[in-house]
């Protein structure tokens, strides 16, 4: 299963260049049965990362242009009236799908940016009374625009909260950079990938994600971590016990990723950043974690043996 692993970020990384860790952060995001928030500028490779997971893990897939007039039933669907036998048949919307990319999400209205917090938190949706479950696995990838661009919504901490990962693409290297000037269409390149798993297989992985052990020493490194973000004055508030719940699910499918049946404190700092920076704020007068970020800062405060 790890040849299959590790076939499928290579398969990515022919679409997305220069960008393993970003990859694997998603993968783990999916093995651990969260959602992924990717942020940044128009153009990074958003979408593309998203059509290029689905691909190769064989999943039903379905993009959502959030706009300022899209309405909850664009996302869940609604009935409509049939003349030949008089009653209502329930259209579904494009949430019905494995893989869902909402696209650019904080374009739209609170209204429908919240459309999609029962579909995460409960993989099911009501609708007209009636609650339909949704496919199994259920992946939703949302890209959002930095916010201080015109035309965006910010998403409330209660709605971020519900994404188990946040991460940044960024600028490719300027090795990447060249090869993606000379090479071919990324779209030409994407339509070739073939899908690596079979839906069996990927549950069972993340099945198996739940089963990789953890050492109580490693406890009691995330439960330092944890504490600090509660009682530090550099963060205005501290990591919810559901916070710490995600930092060491996606430390477990880290591991998993990389080979190993235990988790070390590596996968809890490989995943630190890209679970808990949308969860914490830093006090208005702290301005001292430098370029590091307010993660760096924590573990640099935090020691792994206590």
């Amino acid at each position: 299963m790890q040849d299959v692993i590790q076939h499928t970020i290579a398969q990515i990384g022919t679409v997305l260049l220069g960008k393993e860790s970003q990859i694997k952060l998603a993968l783990a995001c999916l093995l651990s049965r969260g959602h992924l928030l990717i942020e940044d500028l128009p153009g990074m490779g958003k979408t593309t990362l998203s059509q290029a997971l689905a691909r190769v893990l064989g999943l039903t897939y379905s993009r959502i242009q959030f706009t300022s007039d899209l309405l909850p039933a664009d996302i869940l669907g609604t009935s409509i009236f049939d003349k030949s036998s008089g009653e209502f048949n329930f259209m579904p919307g494009p949430i019905f799908n494995q893989l869902i990319l909402a696209d650019e999400i904080n374009r739209a209205t609170p209204k429908s940016q919240s459309a999609l917090l029962e579909a995460m938190e409960e993989q099911q949706v009501t609708i007209e009374g009636a609650t339909r479950p949704l496919p199994s696995p259920f992946f939703v990838i949302a890209t959002q625009n930095p916010n201080n661009q015109g035309g965006t919504f910010a998403l409330p901490e209660s709605q971020l909260d519900r994404f188990l990962m946040r991460i940044e693409l960024g600028y490719p290297d300027p090795a990447a950079e060249r090869q993606l000037l000379k090479g071919e269409d990324r779209r030409h390149v994407l339509a070739r990938l073939q899908p690596t798993f079979e839906i069996d297989q990927l549950v069972e992985l993340q099945n198996r994600c739940q089963q990789i052990k953890v050492s109580d020493a490693l406890l009691d490194y995330v439960q330092r971590l944890v504490l600090y973000t509660r009682q530090a004055p550099e963060f205005a508030y501290g990591l919810s016990p559901r916070g710490a719940l995600a930092l060491l699910s996606c430390a477990k499918s880290w591991a998993l990723i990389d080979d190993r049946l235990y988790v070390v404190p590596e996968d809890v700092q490989a995943v630190l950043p890209s679970v808990v920076e949308h969860r914490l704020r830093e006090t208005s007068d702290f301005s001292g974690h430098g370029a590091g970020g307010l993660t760096q800062w924590l573990l640099s405060k935090v020691d792994i043996i206590g």
